[in-house]
């Protein structure tokens, strides 16, 4: 039972319950996905095939802000779960309002916690409860120069992707 209030609500909790229940391997990740570009859906896709079901946490926009900046988010929170939902390759897109999904992680309960390749799996939050759990924390490659960061920065300059 997670420490700290809900995050899930009533309708993703019976669906991870269900898919629990029926045995499936529930993969978890999270980030602020401000603009879903290729490197997403590559990073994503995989993350999914490492289990039945992936849970991607989102981030509020506050904590977007926070993290990354003025200027951030672009895209409010509700439209960026909504995107991630879209995707064939995406079950659920819980926001979470922390600065890290500790919580989220806590109620989902994952069987396999992953993260790009830029986080070391020692620095992974989350990684010691899914461990003690039996479960797998891993870090999958991300495709190299794919970033949100680096999509403002060549639009604040005026480059189309033509230009890189």
């Amino acid at each position: 039972m997670p420490s700290r209030p809900a995050i899930l609500t009533p309708a993703q909790r019976k669906s991870v319950e269900e898919w629990r229940e029926r045995g499936e391997v529930i993969v978890f990740t999270n980030g602020v996905f401000d603009l879903l570009h290729g490197g997403h859906l590559d990073y994503l896709e995989e993350a999914r095939g490492l289990g039945d079901r992936l849970v991607v946490g989102v981030n509020d926009d506050a904590s977007v802000a926070r993290l990354k900046g003025i200027g951030r988010p672009i895209v409010p929170a509700e439209e960026r779960a909504a995107l991630l939902e879209s995707l064939e390759c995406v079950d659920l897109a819980p926001i979470f309002h922390d600065d890290t999904p500790l919580g989220l992680i806590e109620e989902v309960a994952p069987h396999v916690l992953v993260k790009g390749g830029d986080w070391p799996v020692e620095n992974i939050v989350g990684r010691e409860l899914v461990l003690e759990r039996g479960g797998r924390v891993l870090n999958v490659p991300l495709r190299h120069g794919q970033s949100t960061s680096r999509i403002v920065a060549r639009a604040a300059e005026g480059r189309s992707a033509l230009d890189d």
